[in-house]
């Protein structure tokens, strides 16, 4: 892992730190400064909102003048969304709050191309290898997010959850300090002026609608369960000890296989990686169908994570063989559109899908859904193979 890589591993860490203790105070925040309970969850649903809108645009500042202006760019706006979120909690202003978590969101839908940068500053080959690694800077933030969560509160004592802003702040400016030193590749001159193909040809290619819809339904599926979690294990009288353990367990299960799924992906190709994620995704919402143990629980979400993790990785893996230099941010930014709108649309739709199916159901429900993305990605396979064999015969 050389220099370049590393750095955006730690980088990744501190995205994903500052997403996992924004998740964890801002609905709360919502229920103190919320002018009606119909808001409680705005600044949630904005930060989703400031996620989408900065994945299209962003892969394409990047593609024009190069990932390290981009991704300044991101932190430096991460900065001005923690000061405001800060300021808007402190004066209980709740406006000013929701500007502050549109701007953090922005900032996390941007640091989401990490893994792109690293595949682009791997040796070739490495690409694979890359991208997991920077996933596994998670592993960090599974631990250290939660516990700045814990030590925070009481930092200020005009607010219980003010100190959490305040880490989110100091991880922002780390975070765009580091990416200011890192030599990141610039845009080579086949990015700027080579031929790129439309939507309508680019999205022909069996590769690149597998990859996006492995991406699509891996996360969205993951965010729904994950959401619904906690919702499920109250009900179930589990509490609130109980439910952060196995949320932190499900996050080290996101991240801890990322040190060797691009192994798997270089031995076995990413396709096959994507189908034991599909197989474990399924497994997980099967098991869900035995139970609302706390082992029942403990084992589901661990599978859940790690198979959302096969699922994403492969599926990033898979998307960068779709495109040439100059396509990158064309099918970049379409692909991190299309994947977090899924995971925002999981998200949107965990507690009205738990509370109106109940557990069990929601979780069956989901079964054909991942199937889907297992045809999918077999019909893709099937289309790529008759169009290589078609290509040799004309030759």
């Amino acid at each position: 892992m050389n220099l370049t890589v590393a750095g955006l591993a730690i980088a990744q860490a501190l995205l994903v730190t500052g997403n996992i203790l924004l998740v964890a105070v801002t609905a709360l925040i919502g229920e103190q400064l919320a002018p009606s309970p119909a808001m409680v969850t705005l600044p949630v649903a904005l930060q989703f909102i400031g996620l989408i809108c900065a994945t299209l645009p962003s892969a394409h500042l990047m593609g024009w003048l190069g990932r390290k202006f981009g991704f300044v760019v991101a932190n430096a706006v991460g900065v001005s969304g923690a000061v405001l979120a800060f300021y808007g909690l402190y004066a209980m202003h709740f406006p000013v709050f929701c500007m502050g978590t549109f701007l953090l969101g922005m900032a996390i839908g941007v640091g989401q191309q990490y893994r792109f940068a690293a595949a682009e500053a791997a040796p070739e080959g490495q690409q694979s290898r890359a991208i997991g690694y920077v996933m596994g800077g998670g592993v960090i933030a599974a631990i250290l997010g939660p516990n700045l969560a814990r030590w925070s509160q009481g930092m200020f004592e005009q607010n219980q959850f003010l100190g959490a802003f305040f880490w989110l702040l100091v991880l922002n400016m780390i975070a765009l300090v580091l990416i200011a030193s890192l030599q990141l590749p610039k845009p080579s001159r086949e990015s700027l002026t080579g031929a790129v193909r439309p939507y309508s040809e680019l999205l022909r290619q069996p590769q690149l609608i597998a990859a996006i819809t492995s991406g699509f339904i891996g996360y969205g599926v993951m965010v729904l369960v994950m959401t619904a979690t906690p919702l499920s294990m109250h009900a179930s009288g589990h509490g609130f000890g109980a439910t952060a353990s196995i949320i932190q367990w499900h996050v080290l299960g996101m991240f801890i296989p990322s040190f060797f799924t691009g192994r798997l992906i270089q031995r076995f190709t990413a396709r096959k990686v994507i189908h034991w994620g599909c197989l474990l995704l399924i497994a997980s919402l099967l098991l869900n169908q035995l139970g609302t143990g706390y082992w029942q629980y403990w084992t589901a979400l661990v599978a859940l994570g790690v198979g959302w993790n096969f699922a994403f990785i492969g599926a990033t893996a898979l998307l960068t063989t779709t495109y040439q230099p100059a396509e990158k941010a064309k099918v970049q930014g379409l692909n991190e559109l299309l994947v977090f709108s899924g995971a925002a649309l999981g998200g949107l739709m965990a507690g009205h899908w738990q509370s109106t199916l109940g557990w069990e159901l929601m979780n069956l429900v989901l079964v054909p859904v991942v199937v889907l993305a297992m045809a999918v990605l077999w019909l893709s396979q099937r289309a790529q193979a008759r169009a290589e064999q078609l290509q040799r015969a004309s030759q």
